[in-house]
């Protein structure tokens, strides 16, 4: 049975006809399908199984004081009338909400007038069911213009629909030049078929259920990468290649007797990739063993009325390894007390960080959703936790989890495009005022109304000058 991912959720959208609401649902995606809903003796219900359509919220109709003095003919004939001018209304309302697929001047337009950026686009995107943890991390992404800008230069560049199969890649590269070419400015788009493609590929995406935009964004950078790497390794095979780099922004180094590859670093590694050194410290003959690892984004634990940098400051902070925790000194050949602490050594252009905001209660069996308060700066700097001289950052997107529990709720993204900040909620963008960001911080008591917390962070590399 299908469910609606947002039935927690405190938005309620509704369809109504002079003043007088027809029905309401909690998800504006199956709002729209009027086809999907039916008109029964207890109300409106959603023959998808959308569980957001409840029968506490119908409006009751109104009845004519004349209504018992009617022949039975005429309450039959009554009756239609109304049902015919009911779905006239849901049908107008349909045609008006997606009036912005046409060629009238959407109500973003006007908003934003002659501060609309040139030759940028906003488009929303259609969810089907539960599929909002899908359309946030596209829309992040999508405004991560570098990423952006590879992925239409590798749509225009190295895809041949007659040769190559479809697959993720090319599936979100079609999504992207959907709206990068579109002629219209603002609208909305279906990415059915990314995300046929996205359950067909992974069958943790395949259910109904509610499903975390971080583990979708893991999913797919990584699957990528993957694919980027196995058409560089076509490409190489190949005997009329010469430059194969081109493919995956791969380098080949060709040594005497033996062609070696370092690691190959595509443009996803170019923008989101940055490497950690974990250094460990005997404390008997302090040796120091330090090993790099490379990441793609940063899960941080955080803490109630916090910040985001103070919760770096404990991610990077020093640990004393002792008790059942000993390190194992190769120096010392035995089980050592230690020091053990992460410092970046390269940061990445795009730093992703994700709050850990879903822990698991053993007691419970279960996940819990921590509302904790933690507050994100718009400009951020990490020098004292590395290497690297190039840390400060702008923030340019938030994926927000909208909801009180960790297996169902929403997901919404703000983002900045030019000099204005803007919310997109599937189908729905608006813009909103930089100062909305703050009611994303989370509450600072665990009981509280605001269930709409910051959950992944966007944050990108700002040039010194």
């Amino acid at each position: 049975r299908r469910m609606c991912c947002t039935k927690e959720s405190t938005r309620v959208y509704s369809v109504s006809f002079k003043n007088k609401v027809k029905f309401r649902c909690t998800s504006k995606a199956f709002l729209l399908k009027k086809a999907k809903h039916r008109l029964t003796e207890t109300g409106y219900i959603c023959a998808l199984g959308c569980e957001g359509v409840q029968k506490s919220w119908m409006a009751k109709p109104a009845r004519s004081p004349t209504a018992e003095a009617l022949p039975a003919a005429e309450k039959s004939r009554s009756a239609v009338g109304s049902g015919l001018r009911s779905l006239a209304s849901a049908a107008s309302g349909f045609l008006d909400r997606w009036s912005v697929v046409g060629t009238g001047v959407s109500r973003l337009e006007k908003t934003l007038g002659d501060q609309f950026p040139e030759g940028e686009h906003y488009f929303g995107l259609e969810n089907f069911g539960n599929t909002c943890y899908c359309n946030s991390v596209l829309q992040a992404l999508y405004y991560c213009i570098p990423f952006r800008e590879q992925l239409l230069e590798y749509y225009a560049n190295y895809r041949n629909p007659g040769d190559a199969e479809e697959n993720l890649l090319t599936c979100l590269a079609d999504l992207f030049a959907q709206i990068s070419l579109s002629k219209k400015k603002t609208g909305v788009i279906s990415p059915k078929r990314f995300v046929h493609r996205v359950r067909k590929q992974n069958e943790l995406f395949r259910s109904n259920m509610h499903q975390d935009a971080h583990e979708f964004l893991n999913f797919l950078l990584n699957e990528i990468v993957d694919i980027l790497e196995k058409e560089f390794s076509t490409v190489k095979d190949s005997p009329e290649s010469t430059s194969p780099g081109g493919v995956a922004n791969g380098e080949v180094y060709h040594l005497a007797n033996e062609v070696r590859r370092e690691p190959l670093v595509t443009w996803v590694h170019k923008n989101f990739q940055g490497s950690l050194t974990n250094e460990t410290k005997c404390l008997m003959c302090e040796t120091v063993t330090a090993k790099d690892e490379t990441f793609l984004d940063l899960s941080i634990d955080i803490e109630q009325n916090s910040s985001l940098t103070s919760c770096l400051k404990s991610f990077f902070s020093t640990e004393i390894l002792n008790a059942e925790d000993k390190f194992f000194c190769d120096n010392c050949c035995s089980l050592q007390e230690a020091q053990k602490r992460m410092k970046i050594k390269k940061a990445p252009q795009i730093l992703v960080i994700h709050l850990k905001r879903f822990k698991f209660i053993e007691q419970l069996s279960q996940h819990k959703k921590l509302s904790y308060r933690v507050v994100y700066p718009m400009e951020l700097k990490l020098s004292s936790a590395s290497d690297d001289v190039d840390c400060e950052y702008s923030l340019f997107a938030v994926v927000v989890h909208v909801g009180n529990a960790a297996n169902h709720g929403h997901y919404v993204s703000q983002i900045k495009s030019g000099d204005h900040w803007l919310s997109f909620d599937d189908d729905s963008v608006d813009k909103i005022q930089e100062s909305t960001l703050q009611t994303f911080y989370g509450s600072s008591r665990e009981y509280s109304g605001n269930s709409d917390h910051g959950y992944i962070l966007f944050y990108e590399s700002v040039a010194k000058s």
